[in-house]
């Protein structure tokens, strides 16, 4: 099925399915080029496919897995509501962190996502580096 024929909660489970693996090249061709990604300070926000990978490669680099369980999900018009625990394995320990993210999309792709968690749940969890 292509990203042009699904809804846009198809189109945001296909994407998060993609980035369990960090197949990075996959998941961001379901993003739009101006898409814009919202974090808690201190990250902020970034534009694209591109700001998305910086980002998100320096986090997930040191993980050697990383799962992200859907708890809730809803979605109404082009906007989708996901409820995740995120879990990454930081070598033997896996680190859990509640996030709630909100999507848009238009035409197929992604061109709205923010994330929102408490950034000291995480940094409070993670080793040392």
């Amino acid at each position: 099925m292509s990203a042009a024929s699904m809804s846009p909660l198809e189109i945001v489970r296909q994407f998060m399915t993609l980035m369990e693996p960090l197949n990075y090249d996959a998941a961001l061709k379901l993003v739009s080029g101006d898409c814009e990604y919202v974090n808690p300070p201190p990250i902020g926000a970034v534009r694209g496919p591109a700001g998305i990978r910086a980002v998100l490669e320096p986090f997930f680099g040191p993980t050697s897995e990383n799962e992200f369980r859907v708890l809730r999900e809803a979605a109404f018009g082009p906007v989708v509501f996901l409820e995740r625990l995120d879990r990454h394995l930081f070598g033997d320990r896996w680190v859990e962190l509640p996030v709630t993210g909100v999507y848009e999309v238009h035409d197929g792709v992604i061109t709205y996502w923010r994330d929102y968690f408490d950034a000291p749940t995480i940094m409070s969890q993670l080793p040392a580096r």
